[in-house]
């Protein structure tokens, strides 16, 4: 069930676009247009008659208008800008017309349709994609009509019987490959309505143009010509105001088709399951336009999010390297004073001895705290029979992270305190690298360098790319931004004193490494990013694991969020950090993910409905960028470029997790969920680089505490 609504919302977004495309005529659009052909197999009746066929009958009858009489016809609409217009025109003089609607417009603007009834026009089918019909089969030719009706429905409740086919012209124009089209669909039962005097104002030749070719000769009867939609139609809105009072006074009066012809109407009422299969078109087309509009928004947004970050990560990041690496850069004084390594742990039995060699291995002195939170498998047990000199064990009830780290700083001996997982090795540089920062007075805690251990496999790769990319990338850039949002609870560091003002480890949140970073930049304290100070952690192996870590992680840095929201609008450094920490975190680290799918929603959509090259082209122009900020990261931890080979893959497919942790956390948070301090199950595979694994070193010749 937790896959399942998000999912589902994927598929709802997915199926919203394919509504899209088939409305907007992208699929199945067919932009052909067949030359003239012979007309030899065209009865001259035809050729010779009027511009009306009735070929529903056994036979074929062929009908003018009645003189001083002019049927106007609108093709191609509604448009939302134009149509109106000629609708106030049409009403200004009291003169009814026919609109030729398609039903991708009818759909998309179905109150036109309706104010079209309403004020006494008729309506007929220009199909539904505008297609040629003598290029379509009998089967397709059927779908065009029905669907124009269903959205004639939906739209204005009435079904039509006339009907104009697209591309047409007067009754000789008819040919071999035309006229068969004629026939089949009278057969269905429509009247085809051409025309006897095309205005030509497709062209936009010029209102005094459009008025001498629409004006009929010697007060014949005609079925004149114009468009409410494809393109601009100011010059036929024009030409309407000149148009009709100048035929009215002339003589002439402006009916709809039907009226002209003393026939009956050509609009029949429909109800029942026709009415309502209409409507429900109708709505979900125009459901779908307003989600797309909001999609495309969207994804503009995420466009920018992702360049945004892109950029500014590759910038700071150039700035923080620059800054550290120089030559004879230090943070202040030495740090050599003694540290105490707070470990938690609970039912780690699987690492806890690897993690705790590697402390023993520290070139800095410190003394190790691990902190048994009601194991069940014996980790206790495994660290007391260890035997190490500076390693003790606390053991507690069950209570969680938080409680289990503020227990350890209570038997800390020393002012700089050390946080790492149970599952996480530290190189014997690592607590020396970490804590040299600290030589500045300013800072009060400081982030490592958390790297993947079993990057082996293809979702511990794609993690290692995560960590180096996403994490340490980000790292650089708040701390050169003055906002960096989480000390990773895997290896950081803290200055008692710190700690103890802003009152220790919250059981707020799951995210308590990010609430207590954001508690220290509140109160004024620097956080810096210590890039050597290397930890090798061990990350999920499988699906299910990642998504039970990354779900707490989301749902707690949303909680982080939401309690230090006051930030925002607090002076001094509480309000520098809620006004641009905060604004950072929320966007690249909740929003971000979250519209990420988008991406490869509308990749989709573009491989099916086009434009196919320019698609695949944006997408790879995103996947370049991130390469190119994969590749510096890359360079910069000095890892091996080798893991990238499957970045593409993973960028894929991590959005789709990542679009699924964080609408569950939502929901969860919605729906004042809980979650506890979840456990994930170790393998124990983890060892420091240059470790042998499983081997059980000497402590003897390790430097005592002082």
């Amino acid at each position: 069930m937790r896959y399942l609504l998000p999912l589902l919302l994927l598929v709802a977004l997915f199926g919203m676009l394919m509504v899209r495309g088939y409305v907007h005529s992208e699929i199945a659009a067919d932009h052909r247009i067949r030359p003239p052909a012979a007309t030899d197999h065209v009865p001259d009746a035809v050729l010779d008659g009027g511009p009306v066929i009735d070929a529903r009958g056994k036979g074929i009858t062929s009908l003018r208008i009645p003189d001083h009489r002019i049927v106007l016809t609108f093709d191609d609409g509604p448009d939302p800008e134009w149509t109106p217009k000629v609708l106030d025109e049409l009403k200004k003089y009291h003169a009814h017309a026919v609109f030729f609607v398609t039903g991708t417009m009818t759909s998309r603007y179905p109150e036109l349709v309706r104010r079209m009834v309403d004020e006494g026009h008729e309506v007929g089918v220009h199909t539904f994609n505008h297609p040629d019909l003598s290029y379509q089969s009998k089967s397709r030719i059927d779908w065009e009509l029905s669907q124009t009706q269903l959205a004639i429905a939906g739209a204005a409740g009435i079904r039509s019987s006339l009907f104009r086919p697209p591309y047409s012209s007067f009754a000789d124009a008819l040919d071999n490959k035309n006229w068969p089209v004629v026939k089949y669909v009278g057969g269905r039962g429509y009247i085809t309505v051409l025309d006897s005097i095309d205005s030509e104002d497709w062209q936009r030749p010029g209102v005094s143009t459009i008025l001498r070719n629409a004006t009929p000769k010697g007060g014949k009867g005609a079925i004149v010509l114009m468009h409410d939609s494809g393109g601009n139609r100011a010059q036929t809105v024009a030409a309407l105001g000149h148009y009709l009072p100048e035929l009215q006074h002339r003589g002439y009066r402006f009916a709809s088709l039907t009226d002209a012809l003393g026939a009956p109407s050509a609009q029949i009422p429909v109800s029942g399951p026709e009415l309502w299969k209409g409507r429900a078109f109708v709505f979900a087309v125009g459901v779908s336009d307003d989600a797309t509009d909001v999609l495309i928004v969207a994804l503009a947004v995420i466009g920018v999010l992702v360049f945004t970050r892109f950029g500014l990560m590759l910038l700071l990041s150039v700035a923080h390297t620059r800054k550290v690496r120089r030559r004879g850069f230090r943070w202040g004084a030495a740090v050599t004073e003694p540290v105490s390594v707070l470990v938690p742990a609970y039912n780690e039995r699987e690492c806890i001895a690897n993690t705790v060699r590697s402390l023993r291995e520290s070139d800095h002195p410190v003394e190790v705290i691990v902190i048994d939170d009601g194991s069940s498998d014996g980790t206790a047990d495994i660290v007391d029979a260890m035997r190490l000199p500076n390693v003790h064990v606390v053991r507690q009830r069950n209570s969680g992270k938080p409680a289990a780290l503020n227990n350890g700083i209570a038997h800390a001996r020393h002012d700089l305190v050390v946080m790492m997982d149970g599952d996480t090795v530290f190189e014997p540089s690592t607590v020396r690298e970490l804590v040299q920062p600290f030589g500045d007075p300013r800072v009060g805690a400081v982030a490592g360098n958390a790297k993947v251990g079993n990057k082996d496999s293809l979702i511990g790769a794609w993690q290692h790319i995560e960590y180096v990319m996403g994490f340490n990338l980000d790292r650089r850039m708040y701390d050169v931004l003055g906002c960096m949002p989480t000390i990773p609870g895997a290896v950081g560091a803290f200055r008692r004193t710190a700690l103890d003002r802003v009152g220790g480890m919250s059981e707020d949140t799951l995210a308590e490494d990010t609430d207590i970073t954001m508690a220290l930049l509140r109160d004024g304290w620097r956080v810096v990013y210590a890039e050597n100070a290397r930890a090798w952690t061990e990350a999920p192996e499988s699906v299910q694991q990642l998504w039970s870590q990354r779900y707490r992680w989301s749902y707690g840095t949303m909680q982080a969020i939401w309690k230090h929201r006051r930030a925002v609008v607090e002076r001094g450094p509480s309000g520098r950090f809620g006004r641009i920490g905060l604004p950072f975190v929320s966007l690249f680290m909740v929003v971000a993910p979250l519209l990420a799918p988008l991406i490869d929603i509308f990749l989709l959509y573009g491989l099916v409905f086009g434009p196919t090259g320019k698609t695949v082209l944006a997408w790879f122009g995103v996947l370049a960028v991130q390469a190119v900020c994969a590749g510096y990261a890359f360079r910069l931890d000095r890892e091996p470029m080798r893991y990238l080979i499957s970045l593409p893959l993973q960028q894929i497919l991590y959005r789709q997790l990542m679009y699924v942790v964080l609408l569950q956390s939502w929901i969860t948070a919605l729906t004042g969920g809980r979650l506890r301090w979840q456990k994930l199950r170790r393998t124990g595979v983890v060892e420091a680089p240059g470790s042998a694994p499983g081997q059980r070193r000497s402590s003897d010749n390790r430097r005592p505490v002082a």
